[in-house]
Protein backbone atom coordinates (compact mmCIF):
# COMPACT_ATOMS: atom_id res chain seq x y z
CA UNK A 1 0.00 0.00 0.00
CA UNK A 2 0.88 3.71 0.03
CA UNK A 3 3.61 4.58 2.18
CA UNK A 4 3.70 7.62 5.10
CA UNK A 5 1.25 8.64 7.36
CA UNK A 6 -2.21 7.25 6.79
CA UNK A 7 -5.60 8.74 7.39
CA UNK A 8 -7.78 6.86 9.13
CA UNK A 9 -10.18 6.36 6.08
CA UNK A 10 -7.31 5.87 3.88
CA UNK A 11 -6.61 3.48 6.39
CA UNK A 12 -10.54 1.36 6.28
CA UNK A 13 -9.79 1.34 2.06
CA UNK A 14 -6.44 -0.77 2.52
CA UNK A 15 -8.22 -3.16 5.40
CA UNK A 16 -10.57 -3.38 2.82
CA UNK A 17 -8.39 -4.16 -0.26
CA UNK A 18 -6.62 -7.02 2.10
CA UNK A 19 -10.05 -8.41 2.69
CA UNK A 20 -11.03 -8.35 -0.80
CA UNK A 21 -7.79 -9.87 -1.88
CA UNK A 22 -7.91 -12.40 0.77
CA UNK A 23 -11.59 -13.47 -0.22
CA UNK A 24 -10.45 -13.32 -4.12
CA UNK A 25 -7.97 -15.86 -3.17
CA UNK A 26 -10.38 -18.12 -0.78
CA UNK A 27 -12.69 -18.10 -3.90
CA UNK A 28 -9.88 -19.19 -6.38
CA UNK A 29 -8.73 -22.12 -3.71
CA UNK A 30 -12.01 -23.58 -3.86
CA UNK A 31 -12.39 -23.65 -7.28
CA UNK A 32 -9.04 -24.63 -8.12
CA UNK A 33 -9.89 -27.80 -5.73
CA UNK A 34 -13.24 -28.56 -7.08
CA UNK A 35 -11.37 -28.69 -10.38
CA UNK A 36 -8.85 -31.53 -8.85
CA UNK A 37 -12.16 -33.33 -7.80
CA UNK A 38 -14.09 -33.29 -11.62
CA UNK A 39 -10.79 -34.27 -13.09
CA UNK A 40 -10.67 -37.04 -10.30
CA UNK A 41 -14.23 -37.48 -11.96
CA UNK A 42 -13.47 -37.96 -15.56
CA UNK A 43 -10.84 -40.61 -14.33
CA UNK A 44 -12.52 -42.23 -12.71
CA UNK A 45 -15.44 -43.29 -14.58
CA UNK A 46 -12.50 -43.47 -18.09
CA UNK A 47 -11.10 -46.38 -15.69
CA UNK A 48 -14.83 -47.90 -15.44
CA UNK A 49 -14.90 -47.66 -19.29
CA UNK A 50 -11.68 -49.46 -19.43
CA UNK A 51 -12.22 -51.88 -17.71
CA UNK A 52 -15.42 -53.15 -19.35
CA UNK A 53 -13.55 -52.67 -22.80
CA UNK A 54 -10.62 -54.51 -21.82
CA UNK A 55 -12.70 -57.12 -20.50
CA UNK A 56 -14.73 -57.58 -23.22
CA UNK A 57 -11.08 -57.91 -25.64
CA UNK A 58 -10.15 -60.08 -23.19
CA UNK A 59 -12.86 -62.57 -23.72
CA UNK A 60 -12.63 -62.38 -27.54
CA UNK A 61 -8.71 -63.54 -27.04
CA UNK A 62 -10.15 -66.54 -25.25
CA UNK A 63 -12.49 -67.04 -27.76
CA UNK A 64 -9.95 -66.95 -30.89
CA UNK A 65 -7.74 -68.83 -28.57
CA UNK A 66 -10.24 -72.07 -28.51
CA UNK A 67 -11.27 -71.75 -32.49
CA UNK A 68 -7.90 -71.10 -34.25
CA UNK A 69 -5.39 -71.61 -31.17
CA UNK A 70 -1.63 -71.42 -32.33
CA UNK A 71 -0.73 -67.64 -31.91
CA UNK A 72 -3.93 -66.99 -30.26
CA UNK A 73 -2.76 -69.52 -27.32
CA UNK A 74 0.31 -67.79 -27.07
CA UNK A 75 -1.16 -64.43 -26.85
CA UNK A 76 -4.19 -65.57 -24.52
CA UNK A 77 -1.72 -66.85 -21.71
CA UNK A 78 -0.02 -63.57 -22.03
CA UNK A 79 -3.06 -61.35 -21.40
CA UNK A 80 -4.18 -63.21 -18.55
CA UNK A 81 -1.11 -62.67 -17.16
CA UNK A 82 -0.91 -59.13 -17.64
CA UNK A 83 -5.00 -59.02 -16.14
CA UNK A 84 -3.77 -60.26 -13.15
CA UNK A 85 -1.02 -57.88 -12.52
CA UNK A 86 -3.11 -55.35 -13.43
CA UNK A 87 -5.54 -56.17 -11.19
CA UNK A 88 -3.32 -56.40 -8.68
CA UNK A 89 -1.54 -53.53 -8.79
CA UNK A 90 -5.13 -51.20 -9.65
CA UNK A 91 -6.72 -52.58 -6.43
CA UNK A 92 -3.93 -51.78 -4.24
CA UNK A 93 -3.84 -47.68 -5.52
CA UNK A 94 -7.47 -47.91 -4.67
CA UNK A 95 -6.56 -48.93 -1.11
CA UNK A 96 -4.23 -45.70 -1.05
CA UNK A 97 -7.44 -44.27 -2.32
CA UNK A 98 -9.41 -45.12 0.79
CA UNK A 99 -6.74 -44.39 3.42
CA UNK A 100 -6.42 -40.90 1.55
CA UNK A 101 -10.34 -40.17 2.15
CA UNK A 102 -10.79 -41.01 5.58
CA UNK A 103 -12.40 -39.18 7.10
CA UNK A 104 -14.66 -37.70 4.00
CA UNK A 105 -18.15 -38.34 3.49
CA UNK A 106 -19.88 -38.64 0.32
CA UNK A 107 -22.56 -36.01 0.18
CA UNK A 108 -25.79 -38.51 -0.14
CA UNK A 109 -27.45 -36.42 -2.26
CA UNK A 110 -24.83 -35.62 -5.04
CA UNK A 111 -22.98 -38.77 -4.80
CA UNK A 112 -20.05 -36.78 -4.59
CA UNK A 113 -16.73 -36.01 -2.22
CA UNK A 114 -16.53 -32.58 -0.76
CA UNK A 115 -13.73 -31.45 -2.82
CA UNK A 116 -13.79 -27.58 -1.93
CA UNK A 117 -13.25 -29.00 1.88
CA UNK A 118 -10.19 -31.20 0.74
CA UNK A 119 -7.81 -28.90 1.21
CA UNK A 120 -5.32 -30.45 3.30
CA UNK A 121 -3.46 -33.39 2.71
CA UNK A 122 -2.71 -34.65 6.47
CA UNK A 123 -3.75 -38.72 5.51
CA UNK A 124 -1.40 -38.87 2.99
CA UNK A 125 1.78 -37.07 4.53
CA UNK A 126 1.34 -38.39 8.11
CA UNK A 127 0.90 -42.44 6.40
CA UNK A 128 3.74 -42.08 3.51
CA UNK A 129 6.10 -39.87 5.50
CA UNK A 130 8.14 -39.59 8.70
CA UNK A 131 11.18 -37.15 10.10
CA UNK A 132 13.99 -39.36 7.87
CA UNK A 133 11.99 -39.05 4.38
CA UNK A 134 9.58 -42.33 3.52
CA UNK A 135 8.09 -44.23 6.56
CA UNK A 136 7.40 -47.95 6.51
CA UNK A 137 4.20 -47.33 4.10
CA UNK A 138 5.65 -45.12 1.81
CA UNK A 139 8.71 -47.33 1.43
CA UNK A 140 5.85 -50.04 0.71
CA UNK A 141 4.41 -47.81 -2.10
CA UNK A 142 7.58 -47.37 -3.88
CA UNK A 143 8.49 -51.31 -3.69
CA UNK A 144 4.68 -52.14 -4.77
CA UNK A 145 5.36 -49.82 -8.18
CA UNK A 146 8.82 -51.42 -8.48
CA UNK A 147 7.30 -55.23 -8.49
CA UNK A 148 4.31 -53.55 -10.96
CA UNK A 149 6.94 -53.10 -13.34
CA UNK A 150 8.87 -55.95 -13.41
CA UNK A 151 6.00 -58.08 -13.33
CA UNK A 152 5.03 -56.64 -16.49
CA UNK A 153 8.37 -57.03 -17.75
CA UNK A 154 8.33 -60.58 -17.20
CA UNK A 155 5.59 -61.12 -19.03
CA UNK A 156 5.57 -58.95 -21.75
CA UNK A 157 8.76 -61.35 -22.12
CA UNK A 158 11.25 -59.72 -25.17
CA UNK A 159 8.66 -59.67 -27.96
CA UNK A 160 10.20 -56.49 -29.94
CA UNK A 161 6.05 -55.38 -30.41
CA UNK A 162 5.44 -55.32 -27.17
CA UNK A 163 9.06 -53.29 -25.97
CA UNK A 164 7.19 -49.52 -26.59
CA UNK A 165 4.47 -50.59 -23.75
CA UNK A 166 7.19 -51.67 -21.35
CA UNK A 167 9.09 -47.97 -22.07
CA UNK A 168 6.05 -46.56 -21.55
CA UNK A 169 5.25 -47.96 -18.40
CA UNK A 170 9.04 -47.25 -17.15
CA UNK A 171 8.28 -43.38 -18.15
CA UNK A 172 5.08 -43.14 -16.30
CA UNK A 173 6.53 -44.49 -13.06
CA UNK A 174 9.63 -43.35 -12.97
CA UNK A 175 10.52 -43.25 -9.79
CA UNK A 176 13.71 -41.54 -10.02
CA UNK A 177 14.44 -38.43 -7.68
CA UNK A 178 12.93 -34.71 -9.29
CA UNK A 179 14.50 -31.54 -9.15
CA UNK A 180 12.47 -28.74 -7.51
CA UNK A 181 12.17 -25.03 -8.31
CA UNK A 182 15.30 -24.34 -6.93
CA UNK A 183 17.21 -27.43 -8.55
CA UNK A 184 17.24 -29.51 -5.59
CA UNK A 185 16.92 -33.27 -6.11
CA UNK A 186 13.74 -34.48 -3.99
CA UNK A 187 12.44 -38.06 -3.49
CA UNK A 188 9.87 -39.29 -5.79
CA UNK A 189 6.87 -39.49 -3.37
CA UNK A 190 8.33 -36.44 -1.78
CA UNK A 191 7.69 -34.30 -4.58
CA UNK A 192 4.09 -35.56 -5.94
CA UNK A 193 2.71 -36.10 -3.07
CA UNK A 194 3.92 -34.11 0.33
CA UNK A 195 1.93 -31.21 1.08
CA UNK A 196 -0.62 -31.49 -1.57
CA UNK A 197 -4.35 -31.09 -1.05
CA UNK A 198 -5.88 -34.43 -0.38
CA UNK A 199 -7.89 -33.79 -3.14
CA UNK A 200 -5.13 -33.44 -6.07
CA UNK A 201 -3.54 -36.54 -4.22
CA UNK A 202 -6.68 -38.33 -5.23
CA UNK A 203 -6.56 -37.31 -8.62
CA UNK A 204 -3.17 -38.27 -9.17
CA UNK A 205 -3.63 -41.95 -7.47
CA UNK A 206 -6.80 -41.85 -9.88
CA UNK A 207 -4.42 -41.10 -13.06
CA UNK A 208 -2.11 -43.93 -11.71
CA UNK A 209 -5.16 -46.54 -11.98
CA UNK A 210 -6.06 -44.58 -15.65
CA UNK A 211 -2.19 -45.65 -16.45
CA UNK A 212 -2.49 -48.95 -15.70
CA UNK A 213 -5.58 -49.46 -17.11
CA UNK A 214 -4.35 -47.67 -20.99
CA UNK A 215 -0.93 -50.19 -21.06
CA UNK A 216 -3.39 -53.37 -20.02
CA UNK A 217 -5.44 -52.00 -23.01
CA UNK A 218 -2.43 -51.47 -25.67
CA UNK A 219 -1.29 -54.95 -23.97
CA UNK A 220 -4.33 -56.54 -25.44
CA UNK A 221 -4.77 -54.82 -28.61
CA UNK A 222 -1.54 -55.47 -29.66
CA UNK A 223 -1.21 -59.78 -29.00
CA UNK A 224 -4.37 -59.42 -31.16
CA UNK A 225 -3.30 -57.69 -33.85
CA UNK A 226 0.03 -59.82 -33.35
CA UNK A 227 -1.44 -63.16 -33.09
CA UNK A 228 -4.02 -61.91 -36.02
CA UNK A 229 -0.97 -61.02 -37.95
CA UNK A 230 0.80 -64.33 -36.95
CA UNK A 231 -1.91 -66.52 -38.15
CA UNK A 232 -2.49 -64.72 -41.39
CA UNK A 233 1.44 -64.53 -42.56
CA UNK A 234 2.13 -65.66 -45.81
CA UNK A 235 4.94 -67.97 -44.01
CA UNK A 236 1.57 -70.31 -43.29
CA UNK A 237 0.29 -70.45 -46.78
CA UNK A 238 1.71 -72.81 -49.73
CA UNK A 239 1.06 -71.99 -53.31
CA UNK A 240 -0.94 -74.97 -54.75
CA UNK A 241 -1.73 -76.12 -58.30
CA UNK A 242 -5.02 -77.34 -58.47
CA UNK A 243 -6.11 -78.93 -62.17
CA UNK A 244 -8.98 -79.46 -63.24
CA UNK A 245 -8.09 -83.46 -63.25
CA UNK A 246 -5.61 -85.07 -62.05
CA UNK A 247 -4.93 -87.49 -65.49
CA UNK A 248 -4.85 -86.17 -68.99
CA UNK A 249 -4.31 -87.46 -72.28
CA UNK A 250 -1.72 -86.51 -75.15
CA UNK A 251 -2.36 -83.33 -77.21
CA UNK A 252 -5.66 -82.84 -74.58
CA UNK A 253 -5.81 -79.33 -72.67
CA UNK A 254 -4.80 -78.96 -69.52
CA UNK A 255 -6.58 -76.63 -67.21
CA UNK A 256 -6.85 -76.05 -63.54
CA UNK A 257 -5.68 -72.88 -61.43
CA UNK A 258 -2.92 -71.42 -58.99
CA UNK A 259 -4.38 -71.06 -55.03
CA UNK A 260 -3.25 -70.24 -51.54
CA UNK A 261 -3.56 -72.77 -49.14
CA UNK A 262 -2.72 -72.77 -45.54
CA UNK A 263 -1.43 -75.87 -43.82
CA UNK A 264 -2.04 -74.68 -40.06
CA UNK A 265 -2.15 -77.59 -37.46
CA UNK A 266 -4.07 -75.61 -35.39
CA UNK A 267 -6.97 -74.78 -37.76
CA UNK A 268 -9.07 -77.52 -36.71
CA UNK A 269 -12.29 -78.52 -37.93
CA UNK A 270 -15.00 -79.42 -35.63
CA UNK A 271 -16.39 -82.26 -38.11
CA UNK A 272 -14.90 -83.59 -41.39
CA UNK A 273 -16.78 -85.74 -43.94
CA UNK A 274 -14.95 -87.46 -46.93
CA UNK A 275 -12.29 -90.12 -47.67
CA UNK A 276 -9.52 -89.50 -45.12
CA UNK A 277 -9.15 -88.22 -41.82
CA UNK A 278 -7.68 -84.85 -40.39
CA UNK A 279 -3.54 -84.34 -39.48
CA UNK A 280 -1.95 -80.64 -38.88
CA UNK A 281 -5.12 -79.13 -40.51
CA UNK A 282 -4.89 -81.12 -43.52
CA UNK A 283 -7.36 -83.77 -44.39
CA UNK A 284 -5.20 -86.22 -45.42
CA UNK A 285 -7.04 -88.95 -48.24
CA UNK A 286 -6.98 -92.37 -48.00
CA UNK A 287 -9.05 -94.91 -50.29
CA UNK A 288 -9.11 -97.59 -52.52
CA UNK A 289 -9.25 -96.45 -55.98
CA UNK A 290 -12.21 -97.28 -57.95
CA UNK A 291 -13.15 -98.54 -61.19
CA UNK A 292 -11.14 -97.48 -64.45
CA UNK A 293 -12.12 -94.28 -65.55
CA UNK A 294 -12.57 -91.18 -63.75
CA UNK A 295 -14.08 -90.83 -60.63
CA UNK A 296 -15.34 -88.32 -58.08
CA UNK A 297 -14.15 -87.02 -54.72
CA UNK A 298 -16.47 -84.66 -52.33
CA UNK A 299 -16.70 -83.99 -49.08
CA UNK A 300 -17.18 -80.84 -45.99
CA UNK A 301 -15.28 -79.31 -43.77
CA UNK A 302 -17.38 -77.52 -40.75
CA UNK A 303 -15.62 -74.85 -38.36
CA UNK A 304 -17.24 -73.06 -35.52
CA UNK A 305 -16.62 -69.29 -36.45
CA UNK A 306 -18.21 -66.69 -33.91
CA UNK A 307 -20.14 -69.37 -32.45
CA UNK A 308 -22.13 -70.81 -36.00
CA UNK A 309 -21.21 -73.74 -37.82
CA UNK A 310 -19.47 -72.76 -41.13
CA UNK A 311 -19.72 -76.09 -44.16
CA UNK A 312 -17.10 -75.54 -46.36
CA UNK A 313 -17.35 -78.17 -48.94
CA UNK A 314 -15.23 -79.82 -51.32
CA UNK A 315 -15.16 -81.35 -54.60
CA UNK A 316 -12.53 -83.21 -56.92
CA UNK A 317 -11.62 -85.56 -59.46
CA UNK A 318 -9.18 -88.21 -60.54
CA UNK A 319 -8.82 -90.80 -63.53
CA UNK A 320 -8.16 -94.57 -62.59
CA UNK A 321 -6.02 -96.67 -65.37
CA UNK A 322 -5.78 -100.31 -65.47
CA UNK A 323 -2.57 -101.54 -63.39
CA UNK A 324 0.01 -102.18 -65.52
CA UNK A 325 0.38 -105.70 -64.03
CA UNK A 326 1.48 -107.23 -67.01
CA UNK A 327 2.67 -106.53 -70.82
CA UNK A 328 0.94 -106.74 -73.73
CA UNK A 329 2.71 -109.08 -76.38
CA UNK A 330 1.10 -110.79 -79.34
CA UNK A 331 2.03 -112.52 -82.66
CA UNK A 332 1.40 -109.83 -85.34
CA UNK A 333 1.16 -112.77 -87.29
CA UNK A 334 -1.37 -114.69 -84.95
CA UNK A 335 -4.44 -112.35 -84.66
CA UNK A 336 -6.89 -114.97 -85.51
CA UNK A 337 -10.71 -115.72 -85.44
CA UNK A 338 -11.83 -119.27 -86.08
CA UNK A 339 -15.21 -118.97 -88.49
CA UNK A 340 -18.03 -121.70 -86.99
CA UNK A 341 -17.22 -120.99 -83.31
CA UNK A 342 -17.64 -118.10 -81.00
CA UNK A 343 -14.73 -115.91 -80.24
CA UNK A 344 -14.49 -114.55 -77.06
CA UNK A 345 -13.19 -110.90 -77.44
CA UNK A 346 -11.60 -108.66 -74.54
CA UNK A 347 -11.95 -104.74 -75.59
CA UNK A 348 -9.95 -101.99 -73.13
CA UNK A 349 -8.91 -98.26 -73.56
CA UNK A 350 -6.77 -97.15 -71.36
CA UNK A 351 -8.06 -94.18 -68.74
CA UNK A 352 -11.70 -94.87 -70.26
CA UNK A 353 -14.10 -96.87 -68.33
CA UNK A 354 -15.47 -100.02 -69.92
CA UNK A 355 -18.88 -98.54 -69.66
CA UNK A 356 -17.66 -95.80 -71.69
CA UNK A 357 -15.96 -98.11 -74.34
CA UNK A 358 -18.28 -99.19 -77.17
CA UNK A 359 -16.92 -102.03 -80.28
CA UNK A 360 -18.51 -103.49 -83.13
CA UNK A 361 -17.79 -105.65 -86.18
CA UNK A 362 -19.63 -108.03 -88.43
CA UNK A 363 -20.87 -110.87 -85.94
CA UNK A 364 -19.83 -109.02 -82.51
CA UNK A 365 -21.90 -108.97 -79.87
CA UNK A 366 -21.59 -107.62 -76.41
CA UNK A 367 -20.97 -110.73 -73.73
CA UNK A 368 -20.51 -107.84 -70.30
CA UNK A 369 -18.40 -105.06 -69.64
CA UNK A 370 -15.63 -105.06 -71.75
CA UNK A 371 -16.56 -108.35 -72.92
CA UNK A 372 -17.71 -109.76 -76.71
CA UNK A 373 -18.31 -112.72 -78.88
CA UNK A 374 -17.24 -113.13 -82.06
CA UNK A 375 -19.21 -115.43 -84.99
CA UNK A 376 -17.34 -114.50 -87.96
CA UNK A 377 -19.06 -115.51 -91.00
CA UNK A 378 -17.89 -115.46 -94.79
CA UNK A 379 -14.80 -113.55 -96.25
CA UNK A 380 -11.20 -114.33 -95.11
CA UNK A 381 -10.98 -110.86 -92.53
CA UNK A 382 -13.08 -108.61 -90.19
CA UNK A 383 -12.39 -105.33 -88.31
CA UNK A 384 -13.34 -104.58 -84.62
CA UNK A 385 -13.77 -101.36 -84.12
CA UNK A 386 -13.66 -99.51 -80.68
CA UNK A 387 -14.79 -96.40 -79.57
CA UNK A 388 -14.22 -94.45 -76.57
CA UNK A 389 -15.64 -91.62 -74.71
CA UNK A 390 -12.91 -89.33 -72.73
CA UNK A 391 -14.06 -87.39 -69.70
CA UNK A 392 -14.80 -84.20 -71.14
CA UNK A 393 -17.09 -85.95 -74.20
CA UNK A 394 -14.54 -86.39 -76.73
CA UNK A 395 -14.44 -89.29 -78.79
CA UNK A 396 -11.48 -91.94 -79.48
CA UNK A 397 -11.57 -94.69 -81.12
CA UNK A 398 -9.29 -97.30 -82.76
CA UNK A 399 -9.47 -100.75 -84.68
CA UNK A 400 -7.94 -104.13 -85.52
CA UNK A 401 -7.52 -106.45 -88.13
CA UNK A 402 -8.28 -110.32 -87.79
CA UNK A 403 -7.82 -113.50 -89.87
CA UNK A 404 -11.01 -115.64 -90.03
CA UNK A 405 -9.80 -119.33 -90.56
CA UNK A 406 -11.44 -122.12 -90.62
CA UNK A 407 -11.29 -124.96 -87.91
CA UNK A 408 -8.53 -127.19 -89.16
CA UNK A 409 -9.14 -131.07 -89.46
CA UNK A 410 -10.08 -133.15 -86.92
CA UNK A 411 -8.55 -136.98 -86.26
CA UNK A 412 -10.88 -140.14 -86.56
CA UNK A 413 -11.32 -142.17 -83.53
CA UNK A 414 -12.09 -145.39 -82.48
CA UNK A 415 -13.38 -146.16 -79.08
CA UNK A 416 -11.85 -142.45 -78.59
CA UNK A 417 -8.77 -143.56 -79.56
CA UNK A 418 -6.30 -142.33 -82.80
CA UNK A 419 -4.10 -144.08 -85.18
CA UNK A 420 -3.84 -147.94 -85.37
CA UNK A 421 -6.30 -149.22 -83.07
CA UNK A 422 -6.27 -153.42 -81.89
CA UNK A 423 -8.61 -155.12 -80.64
CA UNK A 424 -11.02 -158.60 -81.79
CA UNK A 425 -13.52 -158.05 -84.59
CA UNK A 426 -15.88 -158.11 -81.76
CA UNK A 427 -15.22 -154.79 -80.23
CA UNK A 428 -15.34 -153.09 -83.70
CA UNK A 429 -18.40 -154.30 -84.52
CA UNK A 430 -19.44 -152.03 -81.58
CA UNK A 431 -17.46 -149.37 -81.74
CA UNK A 432 -18.07 -145.84 -82.32
CA UNK A 433 -16.42 -143.60 -84.88
CA UNK A 434 -15.46 -140.66 -83.78
CA UNK A 435 -13.28 -137.24 -84.26
CA UNK A 436 -11.22 -135.56 -82.30
CA UNK A 437 -9.45 -131.81 -82.97
CA UNK A 438 -5.89 -131.80 -81.44
CA UNK A 439 -3.80 -128.55 -80.06
CA UNK A 440 -7.67 -126.80 -80.79
CA UNK A 441 -7.79 -124.20 -77.73
CA UNK A 442 -12.02 -123.94 -78.27
CA UNK A 443 -14.09 -126.61 -76.27
CA UNK A 444 -16.27 -127.47 -79.48
CA UNK A 445 -18.17 -130.56 -79.60
CA UNK A 446 -17.91 -132.83 -83.07
CA UNK A 447 -20.67 -135.30 -84.75
CA UNK A 448 -19.37 -137.89 -87.09
CA UNK A 449 -22.44 -138.06 -89.41
CA UNK A 450 -20.37 -140.97 -91.76
CA UNK A 451 -17.43 -143.02 -93.01
CA UNK A 452 -16.20 -145.35 -95.18
CA UNK A 453 -15.09 -148.77 -94.22
CA UNK A 454 -12.31 -150.67 -95.84
CA UNK A 455 -10.68 -154.36 -95.73
CA UNK A 456 -8.27 -155.04 -98.01
CA UNK A 457 -9.73 -157.65 -101.23
CA UNK A 458 -12.79 -156.35 -100.38
CA UNK A 459 -15.31 -153.53 -101.95
CA UNK A 460 -15.48 -150.67 -99.64
CA UNK A 461 -18.88 -150.06 -97.62
CA UNK A 462 -19.78 -146.25 -97.05
CA UNK A 463 -22.06 -145.88 -93.93
CA UNK A 464 -24.13 -142.90 -92.90
CA UNK A 465 -23.78 -142.55 -88.86
CA UNK A 466 -21.07 -142.93 -86.41
CA UNK A 467 -22.00 -146.83 -86.46
CA UNK A 468 -21.12 -150.09 -88.25
CA UNK A 469 -23.85 -151.24 -90.26
CA UNK A 470 -24.49 -154.96 -91.43
CA UNK A 471 -22.53 -154.68 -94.90
CA UNK A 472 -19.71 -153.69 -92.51
CA UNK A 473 -20.10 -156.45 -90.22
CA UNK A 474 -20.62 -159.25 -93.35
CA UNK A 475 -17.36 -157.74 -94.64
CA UNK A 476 -15.64 -158.35 -91.14
CA UNK A 477 -16.46 -161.68 -90.82
CA UNK A 478 -14.05 -162.66 -94.11
CA UNK A 479 -11.33 -161.01 -92.12
CA UNK A 480 -8.81 -162.59 -90.05
CA UNK A 481 -6.03 -161.68 -87.51
CA UNK A 482 -3.49 -159.29 -88.42
CA UNK A 483 -5.59 -157.30 -90.74
CA UNK A 484 -6.01 -154.26 -90.68
CA UNK A 485 -9.81 -152.35 -91.24
CA UNK A 486 -9.54 -148.31 -92.62
CA UNK A 487 -11.95 -146.06 -91.71
CA UNK A 488 -11.58 -143.18 -93.91
CA UNK A 489 -13.23 -140.07 -95.11
CA UNK A 490 -14.75 -138.95 -92.31
CA UNK A 491 -17.52 -136.35 -92.30
CA UNK A 492 -17.80 -134.14 -88.98
CA UNK A 493 -19.73 -131.47 -88.54
CA UNK A 494 -19.75 -128.89 -85.32
CA UNK A 495 -22.43 -129.77 -82.34
CA UNK A 496 -25.32 -127.51 -83.17
CA UNK A 497 -23.91 -125.86 -86.18
CA UNK A 498 -25.95 -126.96 -89.23
CA UNK A 499 -25.21 -128.41 -91.95
CA UNK A 500 -21.51 -127.24 -91.66
CA UNK A 501 -18.84 -129.71 -92.35
CA UNK A 502 -15.12 -129.58 -91.38
CA UNK A 503 -12.50 -129.96 -93.60
CA UNK A 504 -11.46 -133.90 -93.83
CA UNK A 505 -10.67 -135.83 -90.94
CA UNK A 506 -7.65 -138.04 -90.89
CA UNK A 507 -8.85 -141.69 -90.89
CA UNK A 508 -8.16 -144.39 -88.18
CA UNK A 509 -7.14 -148.09 -88.77
CA UNK A 510 -8.24 -150.93 -86.76
CA UNK A 511 -6.13 -153.94 -85.98
CA UNK A 512 -7.72 -157.00 -85.80
CA UNK A 513 -6.15 -159.27 -82.64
Amino acid sequence: MAGGKLTPRQKMINLMYLVFIAMLALNMSKEVLSAFGLMNEKFENSNVSAELSNNQMLVGLDAKAAEAGGEFNVASVTAHKVETITKNFYEYIGSIKSELLAGYEVDPETGKLPYEEMDKGDNIDNLWFGPNGNSAKGNEVIATIEKYKADMKLALGNNPKLASIIAEVDSKFDLSKVKNKDGIDIDYLDYHFKGFPAVASLAKLSAWQNDVRKTETDVYNTLLGKAAVAAASYSNYEAIVVLDKSAYFQGEKVTGKVVLGRYDQNTKPTSFSGPGKIVNGQALIAMTAGNVGEQAINGQFTFMEDGKSIPLKFKGNYVVVPKPNSATISADKMNVVYRGVVNPISVSFAGIGADKISASAPGLSPAGKGKYNLSPGGGDEVTITVTGTLPNGEKVSDRKLFRIKGIPGPTGTIRGEMGVVKGPKSNLEIATIGAKLLDFDFEVGLDVVGFNLKLTGQPTVVVQGNKLNAQCKAVLAKAGKGDQVTISEIKTKLSGAGSYLLPRTAPVIFEIQ
